[in-house]
C-alpha cells in the first residue's frame, strides 16, 4: 500500500528514465559487443576476411554503437533508410549500399553511400558516375565512389545484378566512368542453389577482372549461414546481418 506522501501510479522521474536509457543502451552494447566477437571468431577459423555488418531495419542508435565498438562501416539496403541514417549519425559509421538501386536514386545514393557493391547495368554505372561527379561539386562527397559488380548466378530481375555473360562490359564501363573506382565483385546464392559453386564462379568472374580493378580485389561474398564457404572460395568482405544485430525489427524506430 502506498504511503502518505506517495502515489502508486506515479509516474517516474526523469532522473529514473534516463538511468533506464542508460541501462538498455549499455545492455545492448555489451550484447553487440558479444555478437561481433563471435562473428570475428568464425571468420577467423575459416581463413579471414573484413565484415561488413548488415544493419536494414536497425535503429541509427544501433549503428552508432557499433561505431563505438570500431565498426567503420556497414552495410544498408534500402535508400531513404540509409540516407536518413546517414544525415543522423553525420557518416559515422560510413554505409556502403549493398542493395538494388533505381537508377532515379542513384544521385542520392551517390551523396552518402561509401561504396556500392550492387552496380549492375551499364545506365545505373553512369547515373552513379553522373551523381558522383554532382557530389563532388557540391562538397557532399571527396573521394570517387568505390563499385563492385553484383553477380547475378540465376540472371533472376527481382534479386538484381548481372549474368556472368554481362561481367566484362559493366567491368569495362565502370573503369572508363568518370568518378568511380571499380572494386571487386559481390554475389548473393540464390535460394536452393549450391552456394559452393556460385562463390567458385564468382571468384572465377572476379579474377577475369583483375586488370581494371584499382587496389587489391573486393570479393564481398558471403552471409550469416555461409560465410565459412564463402571465405573457403575467396571471400574478402563477409556481409553479416543477423548473427550480429539479432531479427530485424518490424518497425524501424531510430
Amino acid at each position: 500500500m502506498a504511503g502518505p506522501h506517495e502515489s502508486a501510479g506515479s509516474p517516474s522521474s526523469p532522473d529514473d528514465v534516463d538511468a533506464s536509457a542508460t541501462h538498455i543502451e549499455q545492455a545492448r552494447r555489451e550484447q553487440l559487443a558479444e555478437r561481433l566477437a563471435a562473428v570475428h571468431e568464425r571468420i577467423t577459423a575459416a581463413g579471414g576476411a573484413d565484415l561488413l555488418p548488415v544493419t536494414k531495419f536497425h535503429p541509427a542508435r544501433d549503428l552508432r554503437l557499433l561505431a563505438g565498438l570500431g565498426v567503420h562501416t556497414v552495410g544498408e539496403n534500402r535508400e531513404q533508410e540509409a540516407r536518413s541514417k546517414h544525415e543522423e549519425l553525420g557518416g559515422h559509421p560510413a554505409i556502403a549500399m549493398i542493395g538494388q538501386i533505381q537508377t532515379k536514386k542513384a544521385n542520392s545514393v551517390a551523396r552518402w553511400a561509401s561504396a556500392v557493391h550492387t552496380a549492375d547495368s551499364e545506365k545505373l554505372i553512369r547515373a552513379l558516375s553522373r551523381g558522383t561527379g554532382l557530389a563532388l561539386e557540391r562538397g557532399d562527397r571527396s573521394t570517387e565512389l568505390e563499385v563492385l559488380i553484383q553477380f547475378s548466378a540465376d540472371g533472376d530481375p527481382h534479386r538484381g545484378g548481372a549474368v556472368a555473360g554481362d561481367i566484362q562490359a559493366l567491368a569495362d564501363a565502370i573503369s572508363g566512368a568518370p568518378h568511380l573506382t571499380l572494386r571487386g565483385l559481390m554475389t548473393v546464392p540464390p535460394l536452393g542453389w549450391d552456394a559452393r559453386e556460385v562463390f567458385a564462379r564468382g571468384r572465377q568472374l572476379l579474377e577475369s577482372i583483375a586488370d581494371r580493378i584499382e587496389g587489391s580485389p573486393v570479393y564481398s561474398a558471403g552471409m550469416s549461414g555461409d560465410l565459412e564457404l564463402a571465405i573457403a572460395e575467396g571471400a574478402t568482405v563477409v556481409r553479416v546481418g543477423t548473427d550480429i544485430l539479432g531479427p530485424r525489427p518490424s518497425t524501424l524506430d531510430t
